[in-house]
């Protein structure tokens, strides 16, 4: 079990606090799809490896526009089918679940396909390249009535629910301020997807969705948003830093950039008392209650680090056993809602992808 702990010693006697245990299920214990797997690069290796050790979920076919690619791979993690192209993964009838694990630009495209050919589909983060195209594909979800969820795994990880209890049970106070910040150097010399528009790169899409995110889901809607920034040479997002506020005028202070490895953490101070979330927060971590005279109250430590990309598939089997079309951990509205404030500050930095 995670260790959700009141802390020791002299601090405060009188306030020390246990911090809520995370209701996660296991999931071990979720019910069993059959899932294909679209573009199998390293996302995907990450996400069917934590599968494989951590659920009883079946990866039954992956596809590459390069069979050789597809080939490699299905033997790496003995998939019983290998296909040169999508489309065959979505003629399989043993597919259940498609995981689309493909660069940003392809997202729409390949989803919508599985939605038309009747298949449940969950969406690497960010969830397409821009609001009008998760508007779409949300839209023919919902009419085709299969399941759709974006791949934002922090929503789905046991310290994640330690700090939704946290906030619903006030222990914070009134909240006045979020921070977070996802900051990776990527070298501009090599070719890495991110520098490149025709892949949707860029810091925002792959990194800054993190803290966005993780605003929205405290914060709730955006009333404002400002942005600072700049771009690479290629002319994608190189470095943003944002403020939001909400209906209540709490402020999100939110950075993302590829120029540099930040530390990654996440904190959400009230009236009385604050969380801190260490690095690399959108990943399984530690968080720690801390008091207005900086006294420790309480602690969860995650029970493993490795392996949390299990977590989000777990949800999806959850409801797509459950009959149902979205997950209220991650519901599409919310996405779009996400997606929107992504739009919004590339609009700010002047970046638009190559056909949008």
């Amino acid at each position: 079990m995670p260790q959700t702990r009141q802390a020791d010693g002299p601090a405060d006697r009188t306030t020390r606090t246990v911090l809520p245990e995370p209701r996660t299920p296991s999931p071990r214990d979720a019910p069993v799809l059959h899932w294909g797997v679209i573009a199998p690069g390293g996302i995907a290796a990450s996400f069917v490896g934590a599968l494989r050790a951590h659920t009883e979920q079946r990866i039954v076919a992956v596809g590459s526009r390069d069979a050789g690619r597809a080939r490699a791979f299905a033997d790496r993690f003995g998939i019983p089918a290998a296909y040169g192209s999508y489309a065959e993964v979505l003629d399989d009838v043993r597919v259940d679940i498609v995981y689309i694990a493909s660069p940003h630009s392809e997202h729409y495209a390949q989803a919508l396909q599985a939605v038309e050919a009747g298949k449940h589909v969950l969406v690497e983060k960010a969830f397409t390249r821009n609001a009008r195209e998760a508007e779409q594909l949300i839209e023919a979800a919902r009419a085709k009535g299969v399941f759709c969820m974006e791949a934002m795994w922090t929503r789905f990880l046991p310290h994640i629910d330690v700090v939704r209890q946290v906030l619903d049970l006030g222990l914070l106070g009134e909240v006045r301020t979020v921070s977070a910040d996802h900051g990776q150097f990527m070298d501009p010399a090599t070719a890495h997807r991110l520098f490149a528009p025709e892949l949707a790169g860029g810091a925002l899409l792959d990194l800054g969705v993190y803290p966005v995110s993780f605003a929205s889901m405290v914060l709730g809607p955006f009333a404002s948003l400002t942005t600072v920034g700049d771009t690479t040479p290629t002319g994608v997002d190189g470095q943003a830093s944002v403020v939001v506020t909400n209906d209540a005028g709490a402020h999100g202070v939110l950075n993302t950039s590829l120029h540099a490895r930040t530390p990654t953490t996440a904190s959400i101070s009230g009236t009385r008392a604050r969380l801190e979330i260490e690095g690399a927060f959108y990943a399984p971590a530690t968080v720690r209650l801390i008091g207005r005279s900086n006294e420790l109250l309480g602690y969860h430590v995650p029970d493993r680090r490795e392996g949390g990309l299990c977590y989000e598939a777990a949800e999806a089997a959850r409801c797509v056993a459950a009959g149902k079309s979205e997950s209220d951990l991650m519901p599409l509205d919310e996405t779009l809602r996400v997606m929107r404030a992504l739009d919004r500050i590339r609009a700010d930095l002047g970046v638009t992808f190559p056909g949008e």
